[in-house]
């Protein structure tokens, strides 16, 4: 597997993947995954199912905290987590399996569930590639304050690990188990202006 832009970029300001690609957005809790989205695609935040915007199914991982929002109280905070990253994961798989092209968000860079991607494209036949966001840990945890969500210092400790490992073997050539990554910081972030999906 080799690690390169992903069919074609413009200026930096431009990506474009093969039609029918599942592309995961992943870094860091605060990176800023939901911002590029909601600036990419329209979305205002309020949106509670996936959404169609062109060629594309976008998926972040709000919309399920949104679908559950008020209905799981009852519940102690790992099983309302459980459930969300679930129905997460089961629209992931379920645009997967109709053949569009999917971006979609990912909550830190573990590798059980990069594996879960790469497993859901494969049995799809679809291209499974990483779109990697690289910020400084202390821009992470500011994004987490200004978003008033901010992660248990030893989970946050866990995804710095996780994702400083998967940058260096994608940027090593490595982006096992996707089979291209593409890694932004956060200047080539700001300058995105579309994720393309061409045939």
């Amino acid at each position: 597997m080799t690690v390169s832009l992903p069919a074609a970029c413009n200026a930096a300001e431009s990506l474009r993947y093969p039609a029918g690609s599942l592309v995961i957005l992943t870094g860091l809790p605060g990176a800023g995954k939901t911002t590029l989205l909601r600036r990419l695609y329209a979305l205002d935040g309020t949106e509670a199912m996936p959404v169609t915007a062109g060629e594309a199914t976008v998926i972040d991982s709000m919309q399920s905290r949104l679908r559950w929002a008020g209905r799981l109280g009852w519940a102690p905070k790992p099983v309302r987590t459980g459930v969300v990253f679930a129905t997460h994961l089961w629209r992931i798989r379920a645009a997967v399996r109709s053949g569009r092209s999917v971006v979609a968000h990912n909550r830190g860079c573990g590798p059980a569930v990069l594996r879960v991607f790469a497993w859901m494209a494969r049995r799809s036949g679809a291209a499974f590639h990483l779109l990697l966001l690289d910020v400084a840990p202390e821009a992470a945890l500011a994004g987490q304050h200004a978003r008033g969500r901010v992660v248990p210092e030893r989970t946050f400790a866990r995804h710095r690990r996780r994702c400083r490992r998967l940058l260096a073997r994608a940027r090593a050539g490595d982006p096992t188990p996707a089979a291209g990554a593409h890694v932004l910081d956060r200047a080539s972030a700001n300058v995105l202006t579309s994720i393309r999906f061409v045939r």
